[in-house]
């Protein structure tokens, strides 16, 4: 995420929860989730733009809505509770992401095709069996639209559904509308390589980097627009943007409440560091956080030396960001009931400290410090197939592994980045 001033005062110390606050701020905390004062919101997500209109782009159209909890405007209420109440607006049908329209599917798990207790509305499932809208869900439907709040990152599932969601629609001459919301790793940050063409899958569906800087209508604009949509088809799509957003801009500081778009990102600082450690995540070596409190902040595992893998990070001097050892004992997932000792990520410079990087930093200094614990030795085939598909190449792999050197694959991996950013600008709807 995160942009000019992205933590100040506590924030700008950690993406964890261990930074000093003033008491009351402190017991709020404690309390639970600090509502936003909508009073101080700057930015207004589109469906909150397309209220204030009067709803008149969707007007006597009969609405497929594509969202989950995200999906909500700056009083927490949700899109689908909205839209079903419009004025002019008739909505027919929901379409599931993972984790389901109401959030209440863990990871990974299939989604049931349902009815929506609260309004009524059939639910089509499209993780699980189905991940592209069929005809015969499309029949009832005018539009499709889009709400659901990202977190910038290639891998996260919900833009491959928003990219075959468009496909659907343009085979079926329906429209596509995408309500835009931020991206909370900012509008400037582009980093990993191009995902290779037969590499393609639903955690890198396009040929777009890792960390990719657009907000979800501006990437519908890109792959709509460049010819990525399957058989180089194009759809009807009209995004309705934003009002305050610009691209320098943290998360907290839009006033914006978040919602967590999955179980491990509780907060916009897990956000920020999911592709920090992410595809790391993926050969469950080590704990990175998820099953303890600090999801995607980690590396941690029993046979590592906390200090002294802190002090090896922090000598290679990686700008804007820090180590520090920490113990732990995972309440689930890897390493569940262990002791583990391991660092923590400190981004001190949301700005400009690399992300995508970081867990290769980790895994060269750990093979360096365990050799008998190489990221990639007695690692099963199926861990191995998904590092590759998130990586959106099997090359950064196979040059990594030769010596586990990031010297060795940093350019592989940037490669392509500042030439998406150059040609994807002209899509930008922000400044």
């Amino acid at each position: 995420m995160k942009m000019t001033s992205l933590f100040l005062g506590c924030f700008l110390l950690t993406v964890s929860a261990g930074c000093s606050q003033p008491a009351s701020e402190s017991a709020a905390n404690n309390a639970g989730p600090v509502m936003a004062d909508t009073s101080e919101t700057i930015v207004k997500p589109g469906i909150e733009v397309l209220a204030e209109n009067g709803f008149k782009e969707l007007q006597g159209k009969r609405i497929g809505l594509i969202t989950n909890p995200t999906g909500v405007d700056n009083n927490l209420r949700s899109t689908i509770d909205i839209l079903a109440e419009a004025p002019g607006v008739k909505l027919t049908a929901l379409f599931a992401p993972e984790h389901g329209v109401r959030g209440d599917y863990v990871a990974g798990a299939n989604v049931s095709n349902e009815v929506d207790k609260k309004t009524g509305v059939p639910v089509h499932s499209l993780h699980g069996r189905t991940r592209k809208p069929t005809s015969e869900m499309l029949k009832n439907v005018d539009a499709l639209v889009y709400d659901i709040q990202d977190i910038g990152c290639r891998s996260y599932t919900f833009i491959s559904t928003m990219g075959l969601a468009m496909e659907a629609a343009a085979r079926d001459g329906k429209e596509f509308y995408v309500l835009d919301r931020p991206n909370p790793l900012g509008g400037l940050r582009v980093e990993g390589n191009i995902v290779e063409k037969g590499r393609e899958s639903f955690v890198g569906q396009f040929p777009i980097p890792y960390i990719y800087g657009l907000t979800p209508g501006e990437l519908a604009e890109y792959i709509n627009r460049e010819g990525l949509l399957g058989n180089n088809v194009s759809v009807d799509l009209t995004v309705i943007p934003m009002k305050g957003w610009n691209r320098s801009m943290s998360f907290s500081q839009t006033g914006m409440p978040w919602v967590l778009p999955s179980p491990h990102i509780p907060t916009p600082d897990a956000a920020l560091l999911y592709p920090a450690t992410g595809i790391m995540g993926e050969l469950s070596y080590v704990s990175i956080g998820v099953g303890y409190t600090l999801p995607f902040s980690l590396a941690a595992a029993p046979w590592i030396d906390a200090q002294k893998l802190a002090e090896r990070l922090n000598d290679i001097d990686i700008s804007g960001v820090e180590f520090r050892p920490i113990y732990y004992k995972p309440f689930y997932g890897q390493f569940k009931n262990e002791n583990v000792a391991g660092i923590q990520i400190y981004i001190r410079d949301p700005v400009n400290a690399p992300l995508s990087i970081l867990q290769f930093y980790i895994m060269q200094e750990l093979a360096s410090m365990y050799p008998a614990h190489k990221a990639f030795e007695a690692i099963a085939p199926a861990r191995m197939r998904m590092f590759d598909q998130v990586c959106g190449s099997k090359t950064v792999r196979e040059i990594f592994t030769r010596r586990y050197k990031v010297t060795d694959m940093i350019d592989f991996w940037n490669q392509g980045a500042q030439q998406f950013k150059e040609r994807s600008s002209k899509y930008y709807l922000y400044k």
